[in-house]
């Protein structure tokens, strides 16, 4: 078999058997393929497409390309969750505690951000002395006793797709539908978990801009989930204005247990109790979506699901005096008002603007080896539909450095609308497929 051979016949537009993926992506971890010829393989896909049956392929050998974590040894059926991505999400803080604390046991592996904040192990990184590195063996006893455990993914786990998606990136083919789709649930499946629910954002913070691309994306990453023998679930939602009130690594945690409270944003909490009673359901904790969500607000109400968050923050070294503490969170040495200019309605907050103003800041990374500051962002005040007068503050800008705080304030200048008419809201949950 010949590298060239399996290019031109996908850029012609034929179909890849699964030996042929395997070839070319085990030659390209091993070295055997080069850069220029996995480029070229990438931008065919891209413009050819890749089938099911391809993108079903795909993901397994992705999966098989390293360590596949056995998380046999933990009792139950165990449920994981992933976002595709956007601006102050920080759902796992509390979807991960809350669905523990009701009998599922979470095994979740997270990654670091690369873009406008940081991802789920950033945000833990907060907390002063939380761990995020454990070993397998480690990990799978803590889930075991206390039902919970999140830490960072490891390099051994499927290596091809962090070695594709890095030339994805300088290839412009990052958003070929199935090259998301495989890589996405190749690192599902390899995470060991036995059900899946996935939050596909759409909007304009989120990478899916469009519903009909979402509803795609979705559908595809749940017909590979049932095909490897995963229950999986998807969540269509909305990601037109930022989750809840913060974006910012701290700032994000605090909110996160302020939810877990029972205190957080409308959005937010809709968000969470969705995501996590499709968890329930799928763990056969309860049998309907309706009993499983009245089961997780009596959780919160009961004050185990907030229990739950300070036990997993201290298997893991954190301090969980956080809970009631946040003054031991890093905090900006600036905080600036951003301020409304005349009366209104708020028509829209451009998430994605939002998100570059935090990462103007230093909440996130443009690349891979920059340095995330935790406790800068952006605290919005108000949300699509509410009104204001001249005079309210519209934001906090939390900085360190009062040029970035003038790069961040110029952004927010374009991100927030205001009308005369009070615009109608779009729903957080937009569509589940299953």
């Amino acid at each position: 078999m010949r590298t060239c051979d399996v290019i031109a016949k996908k850029r012609d537009g034929g179909k890849l058997t699964s030996k042929e993926l395997e070839f070319v992506v085990q030659g390209f971890i091993e070295e055997e393929i080069t850069d220029y010829q996995m480029s070229a393989f990438l931008m065919a896909c891209y413009i050819r497409g890749l089938d099911i049956d391809e993108t079903g392929n795909l993901t397994k050998v992705m999966a098989s390309s390293g360590e596949q974590v056995d998380l046999s040894a933990i009792s139950g059926i165990k449920v994981d969750k992933h976002s595709t991505g956007g601006i102050g999400d920080k759902t796992t803080l509390v979807v991960g505690p809350l669905v523990a604390a009701a009998g599922v046991p979470v095994a979740k592996m997270s990654g670091r951000g690369l873009g406008y904040t940081g991802g789920t192990i950033d945000k833990l990184e907060s907390i002063p002395e939380f761990n995020p590195y454990l070993k397998e063996n480690e990990f799978i006893r803590q889930v075991s006793k206390i039902g919970i455990a999140i830490v960072g993914a490891t390099e051994n786990i499927n290596p091809a797709d962090k070695k594709i998606y890095a030339l994805r990136d300088v290839t412009a083919t990052v958003s070929s539908i199935p090259l998301i789709a495989s890589s996405i649930m190749s690192k599902k499946i390899a995470g060991g978990a036995d059900a899946i629910v996935l939050d596909v954002k759409v909007g304009s913070g989120a990478f899916m801009k469009k519903p009909d691309d979402a509803r795609e994306l979705a559908k595809l990453m749940v017909n590979i989930g049932e095909k490897a023998g995963r229950k999986t679930v998807a969540v269509i939602t909305n990601m037109n204005e930022p989750l809840g009130f913060t974006v910012g690594n701290a700032l994000e945690v605090k909110e996160a247990i302020d939810t877990l409270k029972g205190k957080g944003p409308k959005d937010l909490t809709e968000l969470c109790l969705t995501i996590g009673s499709h968890m329930l359901v799928l763990g056969e904790a309860e049998t309907s979506v309706k009993s499983a969500r009245e089961k997780l607000e009596e959780v919160i109400c009961s004050g185990k699901a907030l229990k739950k968050f300070a036990q997993f923050v201290e298997a893991q070294d954190g301090n969980p005096e956080v809970i009631d503490n946040y003054d031991i969170l890093p905090r900006a040495k600036i905080v600036s008002d951003y301020i409304a200019s005349g009366d209104g309605y708020i028509s829209s907050i451009d998430a994605e603007a939002v998100g570059k103003a935090a990462l103007e800041l230093g909440a996130g990374r443009a690349t891979k080896d920059d340095k995330i500051d935790s406790s800068v962002g952006i605290v919005l005040k108000h949300k699509v539909g509410d009104h204001v007068e001249a005079g309210d503050v519209l934001v906090e800008i939390h900085a360190n450095d009062i040029v970035l705080l003038d790069r961040a304030d110029t952004i927010i200048d374009n991100a927030i609308s205001i009308s005369k008419e009070k615009l109608e809201k779009k729903a957080m949950v937009m569509e589940v497929i299953s």
